[in-house]
């Protein structure tokens, strides 16, 4: 197996790129939908429902994705098509979800309306997102694989800061942040139309810059016969795959689960806890509540500030292990802490530690795994692995309801049981045993 050349830097930085603006469009919908959804007139205790859509989407269409361009050879590439065609779709949806409430419907009408936009919109950015980590699988060697994933790590955070600040820059600039009963405000709609145009700009860039390896070169660099391969291919289904997966690929998965679970519920519960605890309303119609709604993006946007540094000290570090391990702790102790703040300014420090636990989740599980597997069936295997980080929020999300219920209705209380599964999973990472393909 030949060993795949060492890349410049930018080399690494255009492989990525187009995932800057992916991450726009992906934390516009983190940090606004459970917003949408209470301004449309849902009911806290039933936020969560509508947080199943989107791990449910990943986990449905990336291990297509993967499977599918692991067999997709054509003159734009092996991954670059999908990457193309998921942001054209999620363009057009990023339109048109905000205006759900804009449509003249009734309110069952336009949450079903936002509820299916949710659904393409998830699906879009899914089929968007997976290509990046195999194009970084596909060319990058495993010396320089903790550098790539470091960039894609970068290029997500600063994404995540454009689209988290967003609204609270349009409202800045006198943009209405307050809307009729059962609309989205102005500031979020018009942040929505911006991250759509950003996404397919970026999208492009990469699409142009990027060269994928034809076959028999992808096949010599990953270790197996291209002809021997196509005539084996059918034996091999995605259950044999999952079958026959690594040992670390279920290790990892447990890490996984815990950290997954614990991001879902500060995705779904920030906004009415923070509106609850410093602005002191549960009122979704009032200005303090889209107030604090616009203080949500700020909290992100600390959070990802948080993880971009943070993602240049893990390489610091010679063991993954220990990096994960004390990322996943400094994240849960910055959960825990939001339930004795009540000063909007004094949540920096919870969510600048938070984002610590988001850097290693961006890089680390990557890095392990894709040591450990062999190029010729990376994207179906990392479709697959994308099962362990929406199964996590798919269970999070169907039992939200009942665990709001159980401690107290406060939604604050779900960010402290999110920092606990963050403390469990930094224990189960010791559990992983690390392994190298090109060292074999």
């Amino acid at each position: 197996m030949r060993s795949k050349p060492d890349l410049s830097f930018w080399k690494l930085w255009n492989l990525s790129f187009g995932f800057f603006g992916v991450q726009i469009a992906y934390a516009l919908q983190s940090a606004n939908i459970s917003r949408i959804f209470a301004t449309l007139g849902a009911d806290p205790h039933n936020l969560s429902y509508f947080w199943i859509l989107p791990p449910l989407m990943g986990i449905i269409v990336q291990p297509i994705i993967g499977s599918m361009s692991d067999k997709t050879w054509c003159r734009f590439g092996r991954r670059l098509p999908y990457l193309i065609l998921g942001a054209a779709i999620a363009v057009i949806v990023m339109c048109l979800l905000p205006n759900a409430g804009s449509f003249g419907l009734t309110i069952s009408s336009a949450m079903i309306f936002g509820f299916i936009s949710l659904m393409f919109l998830d699906t879009s950015i899914n089929m968007a997102m997976q290509p990046f980590k195999m194009l970084v699988g596909d060319q990058v060697n495993e010396k320089q694989k903790g550098l790539a994933y470091s960039i894609q790590s970068f290029l997500c955070n600063a994404g995540s800061l454009v689209g988290y600040l967003a609204p609270i820059i349009f409202t800045a600039i006198g943009i209405s942040n307050l809307a009729p009963k059962g609309q989205v405000p102005d500031s979020v709609t018009y942040a929505f139309y911006v991250g759509a145009a950003i996404l397919i700009l970026c999208v492009l860039y990469t699409f142009a810059t990027v060269k994928e390896m034809p076959p028999k070169e992808y096949a010599e660099f990953h270790g197996f016969d291209e002809e021997v391969d196509k005539k084996e291919e059918k034996k091999e289904s995605m259950i044999s795959l999952l079958i026959h997966a690594p040992k670390v690929f279920w290790t990892v998965g447990l890490v996984q689960f815990f950290c997954w679970c614990a991001f879902m519920y500060m995705w779904t519960y920030t906004n009415g806890a923070i509106a609850d605890t410093v602005w002191h309303t549960t009122d979704t119609a009032s200005a303090e509540y889209q107030e604090a709604g616009n203080w949500v993006g700020v909290l992100f946007a600390v959070q990802a500030i948080g993880s971009v540094l943070w993602a240049m000290i893990i390489p610091q570090f010679k063991s993954h292990k220990v990096a994960y391990s004390l990322s996943l702790i400094l994240g849960g102790i910055g959960f825990i802490s939001t339930m004795f703040i009540h000063d909007q300014y004094m949540l920096f420090i919870s969510y600048l530690l938070i984002g610590c636990a988001w850097a290693a989740m961006l890089a680390l599980p990557f890095t392990i795994l894709t040591n450990s597997i062999s190029g010729k069936n990376m994207g179906t295997y990392l479709g697959l692995f994308n099962g362990t980080i929406c199964l996590p929020q798919i269970i999070a999300a169907a039992v939200g309801g009942g665990l709001l219920t159980l401690v107290g209705s406060k939604q604050i209380n779900m960010l402290v049981l999110a920092g606990i599964l963050l403390l469990v999973g930094a224990l189960a990472v010791f559990i992983i045993k690390e392994t190298s393909v090109e060292k074999k």
